[in-house]
């Protein structure tokens, strides 16, 4: 499989967004592990032009970057080997050593735990079991790694020598319109008729309404990988893909500011404003794709070293940012201070995280990064191409 740049830029952005999100979650009234004095309702509508699809989007990117790892690999064995050891490690890592702190934050500032860290990680984190409410140890935000190491199993037995056919089959529905109308078609049957009303709980195991979903991303996104016709599709139809999206989220938008809170009143506006959703999903990351494969295909000498920092910027970012508003929030700066200081910061504590992490042999595999020898292989295989 030839390298296709365009996927690169559109995860980097993707995760980016997701700082971004996990940021705003301090001012929105939603729940996080820890909020600003005064969270306020019209941060949802901001928070709102990215909910309904940034995490679909981390998984079919992710299906696509399993596919050309899969290219690369010795077989489906070597292909597992590769995804234990890089999502299994950096998981285990996380839920030891990066999680605790946001639990912790969550359980001071939401429910008055009065010991300190050392003391909640030497007696109360590993407890296998629930805090005022809260599970003990836990994953957090690194459920989606748990999640996607769970679908490459399941991925795994449909990697046999049928997969020409199958490929051919996903040629023929996505090459065309089916681009756009089956995976929509698809949302609205699991949120509306299948799973109306239920919310995901990224336990894994009581997750039908997300496995169904994001499973589901993640195979579109492998199968895109291999198919010219379906990536030809997306960049034909993004005009009205983006013009769908946006008409899309100004509904989604404009219920949550009629409603604060959503508090809706009747169901056929909260009929309309599901149905909205699902559609800006589908329509924002087909637009995406197919500006991606239209415009963004192009390397690029700051792409290899952000595509690499992509992983370690997710592991640590939720914790940096529980921890820098752990701090500010006595401070009683107000959350325009706060904000400004919360995003600099993050991103300094996650470039910190991946420069340090990545000059530490020992420390790679456990923050997502190849080991030396592996990386160097990698970056020399790959100087023709980049050339």
């Amino acid at each position: 499989m030839e390298r296709h740049y365009g996927m690169d830029w559109l995860r980097i952005g993707a995760f980016g967004l997701l700082i971004f999100y996990h940021v705003g979650m301090v001012f929105v009234t939603w729940g996080f592990h820890v909020k600003t004095a005064d969270p306020a309702e019209w941060v949802a509508v901001p928070m709102l032009l990215t909910n309904a699809w940034r995490l679909t989007l981390l998984f079919v990117v992710s299906g696509f970057a399993s596919r050309a790892l899969f290219a690369k690999s010795t077989g489906i064995r070597g292909f597992l080997g590769n995804r234990n050891a890089r999502l299994l490690l950096p998981l285990a890592f996380g839920v030891v050593a990066i999680v605790p702190p946001q639990s912790w934050v969550e359980l001071v500032t939401q429910h008055g735990y009065a010991h300190s860290f050392p003391w909640f990680l030497a007696h109360d984190y590993f407890r296998f079991g629930t805090l005022d409410g809260v599970i003990l140890p836990t994953w957090n935000h690194l459920w989606f790694v748990a999640y996607l190491w769970v679908y490459t199993l399941a991925l795994a037995p449909l990697l046999a020598p049928r997969l020409p056919g199958v490929q051919a089959m996903f040629d023929r529905l996505f090459g065309g319109p089916g681009v756009l109308w089956i995976p929509l078609a698809w949302l609205l049957l699991i949120r509306m008729a299948l799973f109306p009303n239920v919310d995901e709980t990224h336990d894994l195991v009581t997750d039908g309404v997300a496995h169904l979903q994001y499973f589901l991303a993640l195979l579109f996104g492998f199968g895109l990988a291999g198919s010219r016709p379906a990536r030809a599709a997306l960049a034909r139809f993004w005009v009205p893909a983006a013009v769908l999206a946006v008409a899309s989220y100004a509904i989604v938008a404009s219920v949550a500011i009629a409603y604060p809170g959503f508090a809706i009143p009747t169901r056929a506006i909260a009929r309309t404003f599901h149905v909205a959703r699902e559609v800006q999903c589908w329509a924002s990351i087909a637009a995406l794709i197919g500006i991606a494969e239209r415009f963004w295909n192009r390397d690029h000498a700051w792409r290899p070293m952000l595509t690499e920092a992509v992983f370690p910027f997710y592991i640590i970012h939720q914790t940096v940012i529980v921890v820098v508003e752990y701090w500010l929030k006595p401070l009683d700066i107000g959350p325009v201070a706060e904000f400004a200081i919360l995003v600099p910061a993050t991103v300094a504590g996650c470039w910190a995280f991946y420069l340090i992490g990545r000059r530490i042999g020992w420390l790679r595999p456990l923050i997502g990064l190849r080991r030396k020898a592996a990386a160097k292989r990698e970056a020399v295989a790959a100087a023709p191409q980049a050339a």
